[in-house]
């Protein structure tokens, strides 16, 4: 079942009716089995996979805390860390693994032939499994204590809202709310209705229709493509993905709200930060936060996090390699995306446009200060939108290529495109200028005046619904339901 659907709507009226209505115990319960039939809409088989990864993490925290020595706590661990890797090993790198190798045999003059099982990819493996697994470590570490309650457990990891795509939710963020006897709130309900309406205009009305312009583009002979198409098209997939994802969590946070349930926020207009470090505290904030916790950190030797806010720390404590800490996150992180090279180019990417931006910072500070203020939000955006090029492209010699272009300054000479494509780059950029002003700007004056507020606000969410209306049909799946 996804989001962007009919079928959803009636299933979250069903589900916040028998939510409000239902002791606790029962309301978990009915939790739990409704996640599963949300996700059994997809493909029933692969409900097994969660029931398995719940009980793994469920007995190996129990084993973890009443573990007395200090090895037998790291075997337990371990246990749950190769239980979870290794599923999500064979399901999504196996194939990849198997095809790469067969490469190398043919690069030797060996033409062997490796068997190729068939497998599909689970929808949402890479999340649930990186939250059960911090379930585990948060256990681990002693920031936790072991929940011997598997419903409330299982519901906590398969909590339909956030269970395909996130956000990546730590346990002490949920377990707690889930405990509470939920009051109805009128207020909740309607915050959790806008979001959800205003998820739904992102995918629906912005992500999918540019979706068209973003795959005529890539489907294009690259040699016709200029520069600046070259530009236009990192633009447009940086909207179309940025929609796409956002609208996800929009919901999925609207969601939650209508039971009461408070995630933390996943994005932050990531378009209009002024730096890598600051892009990264506003996209895909949850990930971040975790990579940041669970892989960064402790290949860095610092302090760990306890909380869901991404970024990377500028402070990193006592170092072993920072800098090799630095490439390896991101190599793991692109990785974590899919079985691609294309995605490892990607991670490498961002830990490059990282570590120049820490080695430059000393010269950066000598800057005028009109210069930093006015210069850093154009070249950070520059740089992350190119960083989508290799996350769209289909090989790496293609992504290379189309890299290339953009310090060709021959290849600025023409355009290669329909004319309509650039007039909507620029002005879903226009668009996101305007939206991030009122929000930042205006929005919370008008807060303070409600029938300002409301004479503003409510044209806009009908606008919204209009044409979520018309564009729900076709139905299009979410992009990040492939990782």
């Amino acid at each position: 079942m996804i989001f962007n659907s009919i079928t959803f709507l009636v299933f979250l009226t069903i589900v916040l009716g028998l939510y409000y209505s239902l002791a606790q115990r029962a309301r978990l319960v009915m939790l739990f089995v409704a996640s599963l039939i949300f996700y059994g809409f997809w493909q029933w088989s692969y409900v097994s996979l969660m029931i398995y990864s719940v009980a793994l993490d469920y007995t190996c925290a129990i084993m973890i805390d009443r573990s007395n020595s200090c090895r037998g706590r790291k075997w337990w661990l371990a246990i749950s860390m190769v239980g979870n890797l290794g599923m999500l090993f064979v399901f999504k790198y196996l194939l990849f693994t198997i095809g790469n190798v067969e490469s190398v045999f043919q690069t030797i003059g060996l033409n062997w032939s490796l068997p190729h099982p068939e497998i599909v990819l689970p929808l949402g493996i890479s999340f649930y499994t990186f939250q059960t697994m911090s379930y585990s470590i948060d256990v681990y570490r002693g920031l936790i204590k072991p929940e011997r309650n598997l419903i409330l457990l299982g519901t906590y990891v398969t909590f339909f809202p956030q269970l395909v795509a996130g956000p990546i939710l730590r346990a002490t963020e949920v377990i707690p709310q889930l405990i509470k006897r939920p009051t109805f709130d009128w207020d909740n309900i309607f915050y959790g209705a806008e979001r959800i309406l205003n998820g739904l205009f992102l995918k629906v009305v912005l992500a999918d229709n540019i979706a068209g312009f973003v795959d005529d583009g890539f489907g294009q002979g690259f040699a016709t493509l200029s520069a600046i198409d070259t530009w236009t098209l990192s633009f447009l997939f940086g909207f179309q993905i940025y929609f796409d994802f956002s609208a996800y969590s929009h919901i999925a946070l609207g969601s939650a709200r209508m039971m009461g349930i408070v995630f933390p926020e996943n994005f932050n207009f990531p378009y209009f930060s002024t730096s890598p470090r600051e892009f990264w505290k506003r996209w895909h904030i949850s990930l971040s936060s975790w990579i940041r916790d669970y892989l960064y950190l402790p290949l860095c030797g610092a302090k760990i996090q306890d909380r869901s806010e991404g970024g990377l720390p500028t402070e990193q404590g006592k170092q072993r390699s920072p800098t090799l800490a630095l490439f390896l996150t991101w190599a793991i992180m692109g990785m974590w995306h899919g079985a691609n090279w294309t995605f490892l180019y990607w991670g490498i990417f961002h830990a490059t446009w990282i570590f120049s931006y820490r080695t430059l910072v000393p010269v950066l500070n000598h800057l005028p200060q009109r210069v930093r203020r006015y210069g850093a939000w154009p070249v950070t955006l520059l740089l992350a939108m190119a960083s989508w090029i290799p996350f769209r492209a289909e090989s790496v010699s293609d992504a290379f290529a189309l890299h290339t272009k953009l310090i060709n300054p021959t290849a600025y000479t023409w355009l290669g495109m329909r004319e309509n494509t650039y007039i909507v780059a620029a002005l879903v950029m226009l668009g996101m200028c305007v939206t991030y002003l009122v929000k930042t700007q205006l929005s919370e004056r008008l807060k303070n005046r409600a029938y300002a507020w409301f004479l503003t606000h409510s044209p806009v969410m009908g606008v919204q619904l209009a044409l979520v209306y018309i564009f729900l049909r076709p139905v299009q799946q979410f992009i990040y339901f492939q990782f």
